[in-house]
């Protein structure tokens, strides 16, 4: 089901979708290809809406920068200094966190209108990124799969293929609070992380190289723990990049006993405990748990590669799955 939700002003219209399955209602603009709304019932069966989202489009516009559900690309995360070298040749990129790169510059996937076309139980968005825009190489064609699987889990795969080289890594960036949205502090909830180590950064939330162990650290949710704050950070799980999504993560709230699961085929998953969100939000209000390859990639040859070719498609998924205990 689809509806009208606002005008952009330059006259493009900017639709909501709405997708529902098992007890789970997922709503989905084709602004940014955002996640807005995602309503799961708790332990006693009431549902409420367990992600970060404004009611209107002038809300999204007015308030870009915490990326709010939305889909983050070319390049999710921080490319230090804003420019990566790519065969020998280095390609500067637009700094919009200086003096780095974020979530793929000023104007990245998350503030672009998404052709939008239903397919079963689900949608595909799609679009074509041009050769240069926002400083990335190569003409890249993307569509993105949100789907509501039998359990009424949130499927979400992404391809994309390009007419050069280039650098790709895609990601959504939901803020989740599962004792619903607006209910204040989601530090409390518990999070389970099969990550043994992480990557430190420096002051400009660059990778350092390093891959440090967890044990010992705050870092540490190999076993189930309060999250707290303070986290805006890669882990390196431990199952590296795989062919299908496994399960990496599990977030639980013991209020409503709300449990959040997280599968994916990538092998990091940035933790951010929205420590600097703002009016009309408190920060956290949510945690973000962005599943992807590592910041800085392209910088950082050591790192699992996010370099695609002509002839290669790029293929990532992850799932978010939703039960009460």
């Amino acid at each position: 089901m689809s509806e009208h939700f606002g005008t952009l002003s330059d006259g493009t219209e900017v639709h909501r979708w709405t997708l529902e399955r098992a007890g789970v209602r997922v709503r989905v603009l084709s602004y940014g290809g955002i996640v807005q709304s995602v309503e799961v019932p708790d332990r006693h069966g009431h549902p409420a809406d367990v992600v970060l989202g404004f009611a209107g489009l002038e809300g999204y516009l007015a308030h870009p920068e915490p990326y709010l559900g939305a889909l983050i690309g070319r390049y999710a995360n921080r490319i230090a200094g804003g420019r990566f070298p790519l065969d020998g040749l280095t390609y500067a990129l637009e700094p919009n966190t200086p003096p780095s790169s974020l979530h793929g510059g000023a104007r990245g996937f998350d503030k672009r209108v998404w052709e939008v076309a239903p397919v079963e139980h689900g949608l595909r968005l799609s679009r074509v990124s041009p050769h240069g825009e926002e400083g990335f190489p190569g003409r890249l064609e993307v569509s993105v799969t949100y789907t509501l699987d039998a359990d009424g889990a949130l499927r979400i795969g992404y391809e994309a293929v390009t007419d050069a080289p280039t650098v790709v890594n895609l990601t959504n960036h939901s803020y989740f609070n599962l004792a619903g949205a607006g209910s204040g502090d989601a530090g409390g909830h518990e999070l389970r992380l099969a990550a043994s180590r992480f990557t430190p950064v420096d002051d400009d939330l660059i990778p350092t190289g390093a891959l440090d162990e967890v044990a010992g650290t705050r870092f540490d949710f190999r076993e189930a723990r309060k999250v707290g704050a303070g986290y805006d950070h890669n882990f390196v799980l431990d199952k590296g990049v795989t062919a299908s999504a496994q399960e990496v993560a599990e977030l639980y709230d013991a209020s409503s006993g709300r449990v959040l699961t997280v599968a994916t085929t990538e092998p990091g998953l940035q933790l951010y405990t929205a420590d600097h969100l703002a009016e009309p939000f408190a920060p956290g209000d949510g945690i973000a748990l962005e599943a992807q390859h590592f910041p800085d990639s392209p910088n950082r040859p050591d790192f699992p590669g996010t370099v695609l070719r002509p002839g290669e498609v790029f293929r990532s998924e992850t799932v978010y799955g939703f039960s009460a205990r």
